[in-house]
């Protein structure tokens, strides 16, 4: 953001929804330093560029080196010798043309170190941490340090005395509607039960639009206790008015107030050691001495440890022993230290991707107040990356050789280097992880060499709201194939580089191209995708030809990792999302109480009126037999699809509602307007009164159920004039006709417009629950009569002979210029308004409606770093479960979960044999037992998700295997 108070929404539009415009604004008046341009350096700068803050400097007084290219991917061979902030500038800054990026190429000093809100150390000495530290702690700089050597990586915070955390977990807040309140002490409050309330012991809530007990409406935020989660106790309500009917109940953020210690200070303190790795429940604090002990060794040595020497190793672990006298450690993991010794002089493109997106996450919270930062120390490690057998490793196997690999080959060793040379891999995906798996790749060399190569397909065009994660593209990008751009960007990264480009959707459909020679020719796979049922798919391929999985995904600051080892670990397996959060259609149609509800209503009628109706007409004209398929439907919707066909034939003058002018658009828009937001309530209301009651004798209009009320039309009312301007736009372009945006001239349409008159009918049932909506389609209809009409002026050849094709809408929610959000907002709006549901502005309506998935560089960075340590295991040949790990991270709240992955389930056959059983496999027995193909089974092991798929085989008999 060039300037504070300026955010431009279609650059920033996934992140927005991450972080919100309040912390995007604060986070454009930071000015940010970032010292060191190595590999972790130049990660952490490219996240916090496409952030948005006001300014980046970075720092670097070297020169680059062989070693660099390992992880640092803006040099190039042709860099060696010059400086590495010089070299970078051009392509950082390229990044964000809202960010002022520059390079400072001298020694960092106080001076320089004043005049910056936010101050990052990479590749720093432990006297520059402690004296810089002490220095932005005392000047209220908020100051972090990051460092990685080989497969280890250190992280930490100080932002001061007094850090205010205005929104600690970046949720929305949660609401829910009211069913009833007791009046007593403690007041206990039931809440409607379409789903759980979401609140926990000491949330603060505040309530609105109770009737009754309206004493709650003025109170400030109430702490509410956790009985359930359907209820909750509140204060005293004794004597309070008794509770009548409604009422919503909605969470308070609460903001807080962090004390951080100086690293001086904070290096002593065990107690702000985070833990993220349940298999290694004790190692991170051990890494906190090893890593001050490096510091100390390079310090005296004025190097690093040798590659795999054991003296240097020998050397650490006495440091960490004497560190440990003061520590006081129950356990020292020297077998650790030993190993952060062995691969200190390495550097790696996976551990920086991890460390730096966290690193960057970091500089966000202290640039916006949003999310808890770190407190105080992270200390991570990936060594059980190394070789399992490790015996035959010497150090000679690690020297470097002069090549872009030999930060890695100080760690694995150029057998290894070779290995991943030849890899041949499939990345299904190009989009925000399939470009940071397309980086790392580069990186290490994975299907560089003579025998490698990487197949990558995308079906999608660059957007520009792409280019704030998605950092291979740039502008000059948009719109172009992903899948090509992304492998040219990563062939510039690394020349050396492989790649093949498709442009094809990963189905059925393209199975005659990912067929079964493709993938036989695969040493494995990574799936950067974003949507659980193409997971699946590709889960289900890589189980019929046994070949390993990277999948990854994320979700604003949260993220995932899994990796899928044949016959070792559990597959991906099928789509076990439930159901149970779709939004009953009744509700849709009839009762919403949220603006989700609205806003789903909007879009289906965007998809009936623009896409739908048009869509049927054109395949009438063009397919002979569509009526007689159409008629098979049953007859509700038959009627209702050919009805539409019918009467967008019809021009208008002849009772139909196919136009001629823009004048009949606008007369369609201001009658739609009428039917939706008048007559259909006055229906609904006629059919249910305000004052109806249940059969229970409890009012029909409580709970979930909100009472509505018809609108009437104003010209003058912006929202009631933004439907018509849409919709009459829309309507319009579906029949080729020219619309405008002026107000002015569609006002005057307006005076000449004659709305029908509506009288509700009794004749009209609307259905309270979708199985009631069911079972009534399922009946026998009287509509033969108007059906055996319709189908005869449907068949009248001069129909078709004279008809015009009509042109169908596909909803696009990021063009601003096309009247689809235009329309959604204001259609979602006035519902919402008939049911006294809050609005919603155009970025949550966009969200919503768009099904818009938040997205941030930082967690894609860290996720792909995480899926790329699982590929060196996979490219090792790891056969111990325990060495690979599953992962799930929050970087909002500093959350980190990382574990061994589910083993595979077994099945053990007659002949005593045990097989792995994977839930594809699983898909697979079953489908053979209704074809004979059985043997006996002795005894099975099945997870619970395959439990459901093959209990023929957990029912106590003998059953049949393949």
């Amino acid at each position: 953001m060039s300037e504070i108070g300026e955010i431009d929404e279609g650059f920033y539009s996934r992140q927005l929804y991450v972080l919100g415009h309040e912390a995007m604004h604060r986070m454009g008046a930071a000015s940010v330093l970032i010292a060191g341009m190595r590999g972790l350096g130049v990660e952490i700068a490219k996240n916090v560029i496409l952030s948005g803050v006001k300014s980046v400097t970075v720092q670097d007084a070297g020169q680059a080196v062989w070693t660099d290219l390992s992880s640092q991917f803006f040099l190039k061979e042709c860099h060696i010798g010059q400086n590495r902030a010089t070299c970078s500038l051009q392509q950082l800054s390229a990044l964000n043309p809202h960010v002022q990026v520059s390079a400072h190429t001298g020694p960092l000093n106080e001076d320089l170190l004043l005049k910056f809100q936010v101050v990052v150390l990479t590749d720093s000495s432990l006297d520059d941490q402690k004296r810089f530290g002490d220095l932005c702690h005392s000047h209220g700089i908020k100051f972090i340090v990051a460092d990685t050597k080989g497969l280890c990586g250190q992280l930490f915070c100080d932002f001061g005395e007094e850090h205010e955390v205005l929104d600690q977990d970046g949720e929305i807040p949660a609401s829910t509607m009211i069913q009833s309140i007791t009046k007593e002490n403690p007041g206990v409050v039931i809440c409607a039960d379409d789903r759980s309330h979401g609140f926990s012991d000491g949330t603060k809530v505040s309530f609105s639009e109770v009737q009754g007990m309206t004493e709650l409406n003025s109170i400030g935020p109430v702490e509410i206790k956790f009985i359930d989660p359907y209820s909750f106790n509140i204060l005293d309500t004794s004597g309070f008015s008794a509770y009548e009917r409604g009422g919503i109940v909605t969470e308070v953020k609460q903001s807080c107030m962090l004390n951080f210690k100086p690293l001086s200070e904070a290096l002593l303190d065990h107690d702000l050691l985070k833990m993220i790795d349940f298999g290694k429940m004790t190692r991170h604090k051990t890494l906190h001495l090893a890593f001050q002990a490096l510091h100390s060794f390079v310090k005296k040595e004025h190097r690093l440890p040798h590659t795999w020497s054991q003296l240097d190793a020998d050397a650490l672990i006495v440091m960490v022993r004497e560190l440990n006298e003061v520590a006081q450690l129950e356990e020292l993991d020297e077998a650790a230290v030993r190993k952060l010794s062995y691969t200190a002089r390495g550097d790696l493109g996976p551990i920086n991707a991890f460390i730096g997106g966290l690193a960057a996450q970091e500089v966000i919270k202290a640039s916006s107040g949003k999310f808890m930062p770190l407190q105080q120390w992270l200390n991570f490690d990936a060594l059980e990356c190394l070789p399992e057998q490790e015996d035959q490793l010497t150090e000679s196997s690690f020297s470097a050789e002069g090549t872009r690999y030999d930060g890695q080959i100080a760690v694995f060793g150029s057998a290894f280097q070779q290995k991943l040379a030849n890899q041949k891999y499939f990345l299904v995906g190009a989009g925000a992880i399939g470009c940071e798996l397309l980086k790392i790749f580069a990186l290490i060399g994975l299907g560089a060499g003579e025998e490698g190569r990487i197949t990558i397909t995308d079906m999608d065009f660059i957007e520009r709201s792409n280019l704030n994660r998605q950092f291979l593209f740039r502008s000059q990008d948009i719109g172009k194939p992903k899948s090509e751009v992304a492998a040219k960007a990563a062939q510039e990264i690394n020349p050396r580089m492989k790649i093949t480009a498709h442009q094809n959707r990963l189905d059925p459909d393209s199975e005659g191209v990912y067929d079964y020679n493709f993938f036989t020719g695969l040493d494995g796979v990574a799936a950067a995708l974003d949507t659980v049922e193409a997971r699946v798919y590709l889960d289900g391929r890589c189980v019929q030809h046994q070949k390993p999985l990277l999948e990854g995904g994320t979700l604003g600051s949260k993220g995932h990792t899994l990796v899928v080892v044949p016959h070792l670990t559990v597959s991906y397996g099928r789509d076990s999302s439930s159901s149970k959060h779709d939004i009953p259609l009744c509700t849709i149609k009839n009762f919403p109480h949220r603006i989700e509800h609205t806003l789903q209503w909007a879009r289906d009628q965007f998809e009936g009126l623009f896409k739908q109706t048009p869509e049927n007409v054109n395949l009438f004209l063009r397919e002979a037999g569509f009526v007689e398929r159409t008629l098979g439907l049953g007859d509700a919707e038959a009627l209702e699809v050919l009805g539409g066909v019918w009467s967008s034939l019809l021009n208008v003058k002849d009772g139909g509602q196919r136009p001629t002018s823009w004048e009949d658009c606008v007369t369609w828009a201001r009658c739609k307007w009428e039917t939706l937001y008048n007559n259909d309530i006055q229906q609904l209301l006629h059919c249910f009164p305000p004052e109806q009651v249940t059969p229970s004798g409890l009012p029909f209009w409580s709970g979930s159920k909100r009472c509505p009320h018809p609108l009437t039309f104003d010209p003058n009312n912006k929202t009631h004039m933004d439907y018509v301007v849409a919709a009459a736009n829309l309507y319009g372009q579906m029949y080729g006709i020219s619309g405008t945006r002026d107000s002015d001239s569609i006002r005057k349409t307006l005076d000449k417009i004659h709305v029908p008159s509506f009288t509700p009918k009794s004749s009209v049932k609307i259905h309270l629950t979708d199985k009631e909506m069911q079972e009534d389609r399922e009946k026998e209809s009287d509509d033969s009569a108007r059906l055996e009409e319709l189908k005869a002026k449907l068949a009248s050849p001069s129909l078709k002979s004279s008809a015009m094709r009509m042109y169908p809408i596909d909803f696009e929610k990021d063009d601003d210029s096309n009247f689809h959000m235009d329309y959604i907002v204001a259609a979602s709006n006035l519902r919402a308004e008939n049911y006294d549901i809050p609005a919603a502005d155009r970025h949550q309506s966009k969200r919503i409606a768009g099904r818009i998935i938040p997205a941030i560089a930082t967690t894609t960075a860290a996720v792909a770093g995480l899926m790329c340590l699982e590929l060196y295991k996979l490219v090792q040949g790891h056969q111990k479960i325990s060495s690979y790990r599953t992962a799930y991270i929050h970087l909002g709240v500093q959350h980190f979960v990382l574990c061994q992955p589910s083993p595979a389930p077994q099945l053990v056959v007659s002949n005593g044999t045990s097989h792995s059983l994977t839930d594809s496999h699983c898909i697979y027995i079953y489908n053979l037992s209704h074809r004979g193909h059985w043997g006996l089974v002795s005894g099975v092991t099945l997870s619970r998700r395959t439990v459901g798929l093959v209990s023929a085989l957990v029912t106590g008999k003998n059953a049949a295997a393949a």
